[in-house]
């Protein structure tokens, strides 16, 4: 996604003007990036968590001639990834015992449908019968 397609993604979901949502989306970036300048962290919940990480000055290698080459000490930017966006992204949920494939068990009812399917809509197991006595 570029920042114009995120733009886009806020202006609808918003109901504001792509002009209002640029604005808001580089205002947040600039908020973000204000933070990290500083060295501080920004915690978002359920998405992240932006930091700045010390990186050491140390040696490497010239992949042209092989020489060795100095490596400057740096501060870098890292993002980890909160436990909701990872399971968002990994579409995990328990699956639901009341839900079928038909959707007809998830809306009360009762129907023929054997099989067991999660909140993503994955088939996860059948439902074993009883005979009637």
């Amino acid at each position: 996604m570029t920042k114009n397609e995120l733009i886009a993604t806020v202006a609808g979901k918003a109901s504001m003007t792509k002009t209002a949502a640029a604005s808001a989306v580089d205002a947040t970036f600039d908020a973000i990036t204000a933070a990290l300048k500083k060295g501080g962290e920004v915690k978002i919940m359920g998405f992240g968590h932006f930091r700045v990480v010390k990186r050491a000055a140390r040696e490497g290698r010239n992949p042209r001639t092989g020489k060795p080459v100095k490596i400057k000490a740096a501060r870098r930017p890292r993002f980890s990834a909160g436990k909701a966006l990872k399971d968002a992204v990994n579409r995990l949920r328990t699956p639901t015992r009341f839900s079928c494939a038909c959707g007809i068990r998830a809306r009360g009812g009762v129907c023929a449908c054997p099989m067991i399917v999660d909140g993503a809509g994955r088939v996860t197991g059948f439902v074993r019968r009883r005979r009637a006595r």
